[in-house]
């Protein structure tokens, strides 16, 4: 899908043709859409299509007559029926006094312009506009990052009652989405390190200033990240360790038991062997199988108070 914007009176409206100061917004564009482009601004249609490769690097591209800049963004998808986070990749083309965005799905990162969200936004500021769009795209790693944490909390909140294995899978896919952001994050930052010694892009104070506080979003994103999976990794052998014990408190129950119920299958052993009655102990005696039973309901009350005081029953 191919959409134009620009800005009149710092009000976003759609624009019929590529005029000047025109943002042309490319989502999931097909080859006709995208020769098209390629054909009104002579831009090179791999590098058009480059966003649109789930596995392309974040990087920065001098051309002649424009400038690529590729870097990832946030994304939600669904695994196993249930709401994950990932990345992917934004491809932002400036060329001329145009700039073109184009992205594999619909973002959160663009709609907020596309909705007039953004304040001070216009479409003839390429310059600042990409830098807003890279403060967009921080602010939304912060915020599914603040998210992840809140989820990461509530399964520790269930630490203390049993721990199923749903809770553990959970843990996993929650460090997996972390795994993504860091790696897409100190991928942006090589790309927003090259911005900040670029000098081909004309740049106004107001823009340095935009950058350097994009910068610094970056790495406190970059930063609650690995904070993040420090802890969900604490949380994950803390579970470990949990569950080692759960399953050792069972194995000692059931040697206790084991120890007891092994009390009467010896007495009642003894007494079956073959032999004379004399050895026998209250073999002839009167009610001597009652008092046997008695004898060996004691001992076994004795063995369950000894496992009680060392705490394995």
């Amino acid at each position: 899908m191919m959409q134009r914007y620009v800005t009149e009176k710092n009000v976003l409206h759609e624009a019929e043709d590529f005029c000047p100061g025109v943002w042309v917004n490319l989502t999931n564009p097909t080859m006709e859409e995208c020769a098209l482009v390629s054909q009104a601004y002579d831009v090179d249609p791999a590098d058009i299509r480059a966003a649109l490769d789930e596995e392309e690097t974040s990087r920065v591209d001098v051309g002649e007559t424009y400038v690529l800049i590729l870097f990832d963004i946030p994304s939600i998808e669904y695994r196993h029926g249930r709401e994950a986070y990932t990345t992917l990749p934004l491809g932002l083309i400036l060329v001329g006094e145009a700039l073109i965005s184009v992205c594999a799905k619909e973002t959160p990162v663009l709609t907020a312009f596309t909705e007039n969200l953004v304040k001070e936004f216009s479409t003839k500021k390429q310059v600042r506009f990409i830098y807003q769009i890279f403060w967009r795209t921080c602010l939304l790693y912060q915020a599914y990052l603040r998210i992840v944490d809140r989820r990461r909390q509530e399964i520790e909140e269930h630490i203390s009652s049993d721990t199923e294995d749903v809770e553990l899978i959970d843990l996993h896919e929650l460090e997996s989405n972390l795994v993504y952001f860091d790696t897409s994050l100190r991928a942006n930052k090589v790309v927003l390190e090259r911005l900040v010694r670029y000098n081909r892009i004309k740049k106004y104070p107001e823009d340095q200033e935009l950058l350097e506080d994009v910068v610094v979003e970056n790495q406190q994103a970059i930063e609650m990240t690995q904070i993040y999976r420090d802890i969900i990794k604490g949380t994950r052998e803390l579970l470990g360790v949990l569950m080692d014990n759960r399953l050792n408190t069972a194995m000692k129950y059931l040697a206790s038991i084991t120890i007891v119920m092994a009390i009467p299958t010896i007495i009642s052993g003894l007494y079956g062997m073959n032999v004379r009655e004399e050895w026998m102990p209250l073999a002839n005696t009167p009610f001597g199988f009652i008092i046997i039973c008695l004898l060996t309901l004691l001992i076994c009350l004795i063995a369950v108070r000894i496992l009680r005081k060392r705490k394995m029953l």
